[in-house]
């Protein structure tokens, strides 16, 4: 595939229209990032511009890589009343996402309690495959934060109504259903609420080390010194469960509504079918989990630098700068050759990217535009975009989300073998805490992509630009 593309521009390729593609593939990235991505990441941004009701491209962002059916990093839009909605264009981690918390601390508040916080964090919040939390929920209880999100938790006291105006679509899709999402879902997510898991999961304090626009910093509440807290989790077994369930109803919806597609993997249904609107209504709920669960994680993470710092909340000031969704669909209102559309926008590893003045930003950053959080590895750095005006002009208002895996996770266990990943971090001043080595090796930092050439890209590519950087001083993973 790759011989096949296009350079647009310097940070914009593009994969011809050819066989059954309705719409041309376009790939945002460097000729540094272009020349790792793999050709099957490329086959899928193919196989998906060949989607019944697609519109304009089908895109990828410079985290690209391979995922199932679309590439992770991968945005469509398909049109709202003709077009398709594709669980394999959401993922099974639907509403895995990240929150970016300030504080008014700085390393000289951390540096010496740095291990009773790191300590007091895997404490408080339950990590690893299989996790289980504090609550114990029934299923008419967890059928309520399916339908109700952050506002369940901060019902619950897990937070205060600030943190919800400063969540994507205030941390709930009202249009959930939590009657289409099974009883074996239910069951997964039943004791998981308020659990981080494994993988790429992870909480991590960090200190802002670099600031490159001070207005929107400021705009943002960060100051440089500042210490930072980032949470990145999703829907847990429950959203992996919806995503199984569906992916098998999609696939037989295929010959009923005559769809062909190049792979199987994308199986989807008409929006407007009986299977689409299900599947819409499941997703939703499986989102809301989401938001719950981040909020929750939060609400225990603000107790552990509590304890281990011996100081009030109004100290610490720990406050929630942005909540945002990375494996979604959602309707939305777009402007194409002229017309206004509205759409499926299904960002698969992808983070929305508002820009200023959108009426859907909360009004404290409608000058500004969205916060982008994009999450580096454990070993680097992570970084705070700000959304621009190009982004909805090009991308549907969309951005990366991450550093993007370089390294399967074998390969990572392999590379990793006789290594202490632990000892190597701390002599970097980071200290990780993890409920399995398994865990440490698989997410060992080069497994991932140097996460500051795929912010170069997405900046070079005007969709984002950078407002922050900060450094990983303490982490817990699954």
């Amino acid at each position: 595939m790759k011989e096949k593309l296009k350079r647009i521009s310097p940070y914009k390729w593009e994969i011809p229209r050819h066989g059954k593609m309705r719409v041309p593939g376009v790939v945002y990235a460097s000729e540094e990032v272009i020349r790792d991505v793999e050709d099957g990441a490329l086959q899928q941004v193919a196989n998906a511009a060949t989607l019944p009701g697609i519109v304009k491209a089908s895109m990828a962002m410079p985290d690209i890589h391979y995922g199932y059916g679309l590439p992770i990093g991968g945005v469509i839009a398909t049109d709202w009343y003709e077009g398709i909605v594709s669980p394999g264009g959401v993922g099974f981690d639907i509403n895995c996402g990240v929150r970016l918390i300030r504080s008014n601390l700085t390393l000289k508040n951390i540096e010496p309690k740095k291990e009773k916080l790191l300590n007091a964090l895997f404490r408080k919040i339950p990590t690893g495959v299989g996790s289980t939390g504090k609550l114990r929920l029934s299923h008419s209880q967890l059928r309520e934060v399916l339908a109700d999100g952050s506002h369940w938790a901060v019902k619950k006291g897990y937070g205060t109504e600030r943190d919800l105006e400063v969540t994507e679509s205030s941390g709930r899709l009202p249009w959930a259903d939590p009657s289409e999402v099974s009883h074996k879902a239910l069951e997964r997510g039943k004791d998981q609420l308020g659990t981080l898991g494994s993988g790429n999961h992870f909480a991590e304090v960090q200190v802002v080390e670099e600031i490159y626009d001070e207005e929107t910093a400021e705009e943002f509440g960060l100051k440089l010194g500042m210490i930072t807290l980032m949470i990145h989790t999703g829907s847990r077994g429950l959203g992996h469960q919806v995503a199984t369930d569906f992916l098998v109803v999609m696939e037989r919806a295929l010959s009923r509504y005559r769809i062909w597609l190049p792979d199987r993997q994308l199986a989807c249904a008409p929006i407007q079918s009986k299977e689409g609107r299900r599947y819409l209504g499941a997703m939703a709920a499986a989102a809301n989990f989401a938001w719950a669960n981040r909020q929750i994680i939060m609400h225990w993470a603000r107790e552990a630098f509590r304890e281990a710092l011996g100081m009030n909340y109004e100290e610490m000031g720990l406050e929630l700068v942005y909540d945002h969704a990375h494996n979604i669909v959602k309707k939305e209102e777009h402007s194409l050759n002229g017309r206004k559309l509205t759409l499926a926008v299904h960002r698969k590893g992808a983070t929305r990217a508002f820009p200023p003045g959108h009426p859907e930003l909360p009004s404290r950053y409608r000058k500004t535009g969205q916060p982008v959080i994009i999450p580096g590895d454990m070993g680097r750095y992570s970084y705070l975009l700000v959304a621009t005006a190009r982004a909805m002009e090009e991308t549907f208002g969309s951005s990366c989300h991450g550093a993007g895996r370089v390294m399967s996770r074998h390969k990572a266990i392999k590379a990793a073998r006789g290594r202490s990943i632990e000892s190597e971090l701390r002599n970097v001043g980071i200290l990780v805490k993890s409920a399995s080595r398994k865990t440490v090796m698989e997410e060992m930092p080069e497994a991932y992509k140097d996460v500051s050439l795929v912010v170069e890209a997405i900046e070079g590519a005007g969709i984002s630009r950078k407002v922050a950087r900060m450094r990983p001083l303490l982490v817990i993973k699954g």
